[in-house]
């Protein structure tokens, strides 16, 4: 098990992750972490933990995790919002074919409201990139 095991691991915390060098190449044969950074996914920032310097090769590791790290994030969010999509359209079948109307009155003023704030939000944005995409070909 020991030889398939990789150098780093990183164990996610809410806003990335602490970083541990494995290591297997001790008396015992056991397997031994110790922790060498923290990254921060929001800012990008990779700090040594306590006194220790980092190698180029542990810098390098911390980098690629967190490049895939904010790939996967920026992925999720897109699934996210598609899923999103998905339930909105779910509702409308069911508020059409299912719906009474003791539960459209408990859900109604809510679901108007938040379909009016992200139509607003949305339009908007809509107006900025198009403003954008005029000024750049003024």
């Amino acid at each position: 098990m020991s030889g398939d095991l990789p150098d780093y691991y990183f164990r996610i915390r809410e806003n990335g992750a602490a970083v541990f060098r494995v290591d297997t190449e001790n008396r015992q044969r056991r397997i031994e972490m110790e922790q060498i950074a923290i990254i921060n996914v929001r800012n990008g920032e990779i700090k040594p933990h306590g006194d220790r310097a980092l190698s180029g090769a542990d810098t390098a590791a911390c980098r690629d995790w967190l490049e895939r790290r904010v790939a996967l994030l920026a992925a999720r969010d897109i699934d996210d919002i598609l899923r999103a999509v998905d339930a909105m359209n779910l509702t409308t079948q069911w508020a059409q074919a299912k719906a009474t109307d003791a539960q459209l009155e408990e859900v109604t003023d809510a679901l108007l409201l938040a379909m009016h704030d992200l139509r607003s939000v949305l339009v908007r944005k809509k107006a900025e990139r198009l403003l954008q995409g005029g000024a750049a070909e003024a």
